[in-house]
């Protein structure tokens, strides 16, 4: 009878838990909302009887993880007449740099156009049956990913056919407070850096828009729906979301803090960034690394936030495929003392210097300009790297540029 009791005890007890731990997800999730929540519940009247075009991919849901496609498809309040996929298409099923064709979306009938690929900019004929243009995207937090400028394009082509433009709010998942890296140099501008931002840019989509929309000189009609409910020291674990893969390659959280910096080795032509395995940007290697050496020797600079641990893998694609590689292993200790795109210079000026017979940056073009110039967004970082220059040299090198965004960042934080 006295065990009867006890474990009678013991299962309201955790009823009582797991309803309490319930509630409070309840709760949180009614005091944080997305933009696309506001949209909806709130400001419908910014698209109310108006054919609405959709920019978005699979992390345009809400916090019931509904695709916000088919939030719009089924509220008789709006029509829902294009679709508009980045790179990796409208479903996330594209890898890196594939083209997608257009198509028709098979579960509501829309077209869907592709904005990755030929045209990286709508078209009039794209937006001809459309009255608004919607964006609601997930973005990483770093410069170099390229659903940012999918954005700023598109809001060119909103306002050259007078269509406004509307960006439905989302958190910067490595949190809105740290900044780092140098800024984008005009000369080295291209689809995965278009504006002189920094590397890490501490800011939300809606707050790049702001900034991309007066600054470099868009001008489109702009409203931003922001969240309820977020604050800028947050990570995406500190919300009630979850966290949806934003690419192929991106499936986690700890994958977008670390990518800022260890995004840099794919400059390299022939140094793997972990892609074709299941820990993308943690893992980094090649074939001709010892990596007990390379561990040992990242880990003697003692980084504040992150440790180094000794590994080998298989691509299953992408560089070195089907190719035992070897390096390191990124274990971020401390995400508020990790410093992700200078970690990831180390690690880059590390196996150059340890491997300078076999570490290769990849081909300049004809401009001169090397894909790892355009990933920290200038010539001076590799020619320094080349040169035998320290981390701190090439720093204080970016420092006098990146304490001027500061200053103009500050004008266009919403949070």
């Amino acid at each position: 009878m006295k065990k009867l009791l006890t474990g009678l005890l013991a299962l309201v007890l955790l009823l009582t838990t797991v309803s309490a731990a319930i509630a409070k997800n309840d709760k949180e999730k009614k005091k944080f909302r997305l933009g696309v929540e506001v949209l909806l519940q709130d400001k419908l009247d910014l698209i109310k009887g108006k054919r609405v075009g959709l920019i978005t991919n699979p992390t345009g849901v809400d916090q019931d993880l509904n695709s916000i496609v088919d939030l719009l498809y089924n509220n008789h309040n709006v029509k829902l007449t294009a679709l508009y996929g980045p790179e990796h298409g409208v479903r996330g099923d594209a890898q890196a740099g594939q083209y997608v064709e257009k198509y028709i979306d098979e579960k509501t009938g829309v077209p869907v156009y592709s904005l990755y690929g030929a045209t990286k900019k709508p078209t009039p004929e794209m937006l001809s049956d459309v009255d608004v243009l919607l964006f609601d995207i997930q973005d990483v937090g770093t410069r170099y990913y390229t659903y940012i400028y999918t954005m700023a394009l598109a809001m060119e082509a909103a306002k050259e056919n007078n269509i406004p433009f509307i960006v439905l709010d989302r958190p910067n998942p490595i949190s809105g407070t740290k900044v780092e890296g140098p800024v984008l140099e005009d000369k080295y501008s291209s689809f995965v850096g278009e504006y002189p931002i920094p590397v890490r840019h501490g800011m939300t989509v809606g707050e790049l828009a702001q900034l991309f929309n007066k600054e470099f000189g868009i001008g489109a009609d702009l409203t931003v729906v922001k969240m309820d409910g977020w604050k800028r020291n947050m990570y995406y674990d500190d919300t009630p979301l979850e966290f949806v893969l934003p690419s192929p390659n991106m499936p986690t959280l700890d994958t977008a803090l670390v990518y800022p910096g260890a995004a840099l080795i794919e400059g390299a032509a022939n140094v793997s960034e972990g892609r074709g395995t299941t820990k993308p940007f943690e893992l980094i290697g090649a074939p001709f690394i010892n990596s007990t050496d390379l561990a040992a020797k990242l880990n003697s600079y003692h980084l504040p936030g992150v440790k180094f641990r000794a590994a080998s893998f298989t691509p299953t694609f992408s560089k070195n495929v089907n190719k035992l590689n070897h390096g390191i292993q990124i274990h971020v200790t401390n995400r508020n003392a990790y410093k992700p795109f200078e970690t990831g210079l180390y690690i880059v000026k590390t196996i150059h210097d340890m491997y300078p017979e076999d570490f290769q940056f990849r081909a300049r073009n004809s401009a001169g300009v090397s894909f790892f110039d355009q990933l920290v967004g200038n010539g001076s970082i590799r020619d320094g790297i080349e040169a035998g220059k320290s981390i701190e040299e090439m720093k204080k090198e970016w420092l006098p540029e990146l304490d001027q965004f500061m200053e103009v960042r500050e004008q266009y934080l919403l949070y």
